[in-house]
């Protein structure tokens, strides 16, 4: 157990945690633009590629493959809840109801993403599970918005799997901080739930 909290086994000792940071902040100054492009007509691609466009919808879902990462026995349950939960919330979308507030509430789930990855101990699964299955809804309900009848199977399908793959891009990446530089977890938490607050605040 290192000083950050999180079971790192045996392990080479950090590498310049400031290196994750920095490589962090390169993300969410990239990221700055438009939190929802839309699917401007471009069918199953643009579905799957939906997660990756928004920042919000891009940094909640790393997010919660960070979470997965980082409580070992429920790595695969907290991204399944999410993606359930998104492929609900997106049908419910497609069908015309739109959950209330919902920009703010998206923004911030990924204030709350950082929040978790800045504890030294993460919660139960029992508490984390439902909370990335709320999660999931919002960011499916965004996306089910844009979504017209017709295109409505195979644009969920799609949007599906590119959450699932930002799940495991976000498990992959936390991973390696924790092998490599696990003290620059709780820093990154931090820069997650301050780029929720700068999209709140937007």
């Amino acid at each position: 157990m290192d000083k950050s909290g999180y079971s790192t086994g045996k392990v080479a000792a950090p590498k310049a945690p400031w290196r994750a940071a920095l490589a962090a902040g390169a993300l969410l100054a990239s990221g700055a633009a438009s939190a929802h492009p839309g699917l401007h007509g471009g069918g199953v691609l643009a579905a799957f590629s939906h997660p990756f466009g928004g920042l919000d919808h891009l940094l909640a879902m790393l997010a919660v493959g960070a979470w997965a990462a980082c409580t070992p026995r429920a790595a695969p349950s907290l991204p399944l809840a999410f993606v359930g939960a998104a492929l609900a919330g997106a049908l419910a979308g497609a069908w015309g109801y739109a959950l209330p507030a919902l920009e703010p509430l998206l923004a911030l789930s990924v204030v709350l993403g950082g929040l978790v990855l800045m504890r030294r101990q993460l919660p139960s699964t029992a508490l984390l599970a439902p909370v990335a299955a709320v999660l999931g809804a919002l960011h499916g309900n965004a996306h089910g918005l844009e979504v017209s009848g017709a295109q409505a199977a195979s644009a969920l399908a799609a949007f599906a799997a590119g959450t699932a793959s930002l799940h495991a891009a976000g498990y992959a990446v936390a991973r390696l901080v924790r092998v490599r530089a696990p003290r620059a977890m709780r820093p990154l938490g931090g820069l997650l739930a301050l780029a929720g607050g700068v999209l709140a605040c937007a």
